[in-house]
């Protein structure tokens, strides 16, 4: 099933801890993905950050909504327990629990009050919003829009590009992501092979321990399982056995299933994964802005 929102996580975290007793916050997200019966994928997933599971953030995030309406409060760090309030709550046996419910609470109203800015109604609408989604999610939703435009429209300037000028960015691409040796060294093998299906000759890593073979194909119609032989075949000719495959358009399904078969290592690297690549790498792109999420350091406090 898919990750549950933050909400849907609020009556069950508040369910989970009506024994009244102690929990250690991480046995309550261990508890709730059974619940939820998420699988390993799912419990491992990360936001777009890679400094927090999706599904541990979203727990905690219900935590904090229900300790701003009295329900639960952490009596130590890291830990959380339900209130005489959040007990009584229960008692009313209710089917589920979201921030509307939560209104009727005067802590939430007033936690919900401090989020907004007085006089500015459009921000205010903005926070409203963002009461349906964590703080992470929203901005992760939003940064994974941003990139894929970005990406989308990256793609389609490479494909205008000129066959010099995509030569190069193979080579800045190959060499930001650690390979190829120096970009003197890469820009020397790569276009100058031409044998049998390979356009280059790469090293694995800057002392050229081992070699990686390459296909560059600047193209929009998508790419068969015959090129891929083809290429497959040079490689065998030059008893190699890693290639790297790359196309500004796609590969058919026949493609993709022989290399899944063949002894040597291919790798298909389509317009797509091409984009991802450049944008991880801060090949061809700038950036623009950062912003830095803070959170509160628990460690300051120990002692206290």
């Amino acid at each position: 099933m898919p990750i549950p929102d933050y909400q849907t996580v609020m009556l069950p975290l508040l369910t989970f801890a009506s024994d009244g007793a102690e929990h250690p916050f991480r046995e309550a997200v261990d508890r709730l993905a059974d619940e939820f019966n998420l699988n390993d994928d799912e419990r491992a997933e990360l936001l777009p950050s890679g400094t927090a599971h999706v599904f541990g953030s979203r727990v905690g995030w219900a935590r904090s909504y229900l300790k701003q309406a009295g329900l639960l409060e952490s009596p130590k760090r890291g830990v959380l327990r339900i209130t005489a309030e959040g007990q009584a709550f229960l008692a009313k046996k209710p089917i589920r629990i979201d921030n509307n419910l939560l209104n009727q609470y005067e802590s939430f109203r007033a936690f919900r009050t401090r989020s907004k800015e007085p006089g500015d109604d459009s921000k205010a609408l903005q926070v409203e919003s963002t009461f349906e989604q964590t703080p992470e999610d929203a901005m992760a939703e939003a940064y994974q829009r941003v990139r894929k435009n970005l990406e989308t429209e990256l793609l389609e300037q490479v494909r205008m590009a000129s066959p010099t000028f995509f030569e190069r960015l193979v080579v800045d691409l190959i060499v930001a992501m650690g390979y190829g040796g120096s970009r003197q060294d890469a820009g020397r093998a790569i276009g100058r092979s031409g044998d049998g299906g390979i356009d280059g000759i790469i090293k694995e890593d800057q002392l050229g321990l081992d070699v990686i073979y390459l296909q560059a194909k600047r193209w929009e119609n998508t790419v068969g399982r015959p090129e891929i032989q083809k290429f497959a075949g040079a490689l065998q000719g030059q008893r190699a056995n890693k290639g790297i495959f790359i196309t500004t358009s796609n590969y058919s399904r026949d493609a993709l299933d022989y290399v899944n078969v063949i002894a040597t290592k291919i790798i298909l690297i389509d317009g797509d994964m091409l984009t991802a690549l450049m944008v991880d790498h801060n090949v061809a792109v700038t950036r623009t802005g950062m912003y830095e999420l803070k959170k509160i350091d628990t460690d300051y406090f120990e002692g206290e």
